[in-house]
């Protein structure tokens, strides 16, 4: 058995001005995905079944299960009937403090992730990213334009979110895809961490909304800088000044605005419009 294709094709019919036609469409799949490790389940998330291995390691690391990828010891991609299983072995360190880490999750109630202990992790204090990286207006705006050439599986189905790395004098180094736009992350975490590659001294690009758990997951990875296409909210704005992060959105063709800690940007090029 193997994983689905991240992308289908579906019978539709469309409207238009000129009526009614029949044809198809390519669609993104959806997936159960289960992270779990040393034989215990942990999660369940609904995401694009591809680059599968990365989002594992991204997703071990942002939600801090590891500290560095070299503590996973083992990985397997297991396709089941209901999706896919992402089966990993971590040392016993970190498995010992996994297992704490459920135990404290788990209240009276049942409900496992409804207690005080599971809004303290929700709203948990992110790193700060120690980083003397400055970078022009300009160059933000060539991150942005980067990607849209290589949101391959977008440009099919229109569907999909995507996150990736930005370098100055490199260039976009990594893009991943997925219906989820926190998948996406974690999957661009997962491919810099198996490179051996870090993301402090650049800028993570997304096509989503910015929210708090993103700045959570860049915070970890070492992130300087974010740029968005939309606009983050208010927790995000107030968790990237915690994290001492440059959160850029609204980010166009025609310029972008700057939520926190500005003097990351050399906006000397630029004119200030109220």
């Amino acid at each position: 058995m193997i994983p689905p294709p991240p992308v289908t094709r579906v019978a539709r019919s469309a409207w238009g001005l000129a009526g009614i036609s029949s044809g198809e469409r390519a669609i993104a799949e959806e997936t159960a995905i289960a992270f779990t490790y040393d034989h215990a389940a942990h999660a369940v998330m609904m995401a694009t079944p591809t680059d599968l291995e990365d989002f594992a390691v991204g997703f071990s690391l942002t939600e801090g299960i590891v500290a560095s990828a070299s503590e996973i010891e083992s990985l397997d991609v297991v396709p089941v009937e209901a999706g896919v299983e992402l089966r990993m072995s971590i040392t016993l360190a970190r498995s010992d403090a996994l297992f704490r880490r459920r135990r404290l999750l788990s209240g009276p109630t049942g409900c496992g992730l409804c207690g005080i202990d599971s809004l303290q992790e929700a709203m948990r204090r992110p790193p700060q990213v120690r980083s003397d990286f400055r970078i022009t207006a300009k160059a933000i705006a060539a991150s942005v334009a980067s990607m849209r050439s290589r949101q391959i599986l977008n440009h099919q189905t229109h569907a999909l979110h995507a996150a990736a790395f930005w370098e100055p004098n490199r260039g976009l180094i990594a893009l991943r895809e997925d219906v989820g736009r926190h998948n996406a992350l974690d999957k661009l975490a997962g491919t810099l961490a198996r490179a051996s590659l870090t993301a402090a001294r650049g800028v993570i690009i997304l096509t989503s909304r910015i929210s708090v758990e993103l700045v959570q997951k860049a915070a970890v990875m070492g992130a300087p800088v974010i740029a968005a296409i939309s606009a983050p909210t208010a927790l995000a704005v107030r968790t990237a000044e915690q994290a001492r992060i440059t959160l850029v959105g609204i980010a166009r063709d025609d310029g972008f605005e700057i939520f926190s800690c500005d003097d990351r940007i050399d906006t000397s090029t630029m004119s200030h419009v109220a």
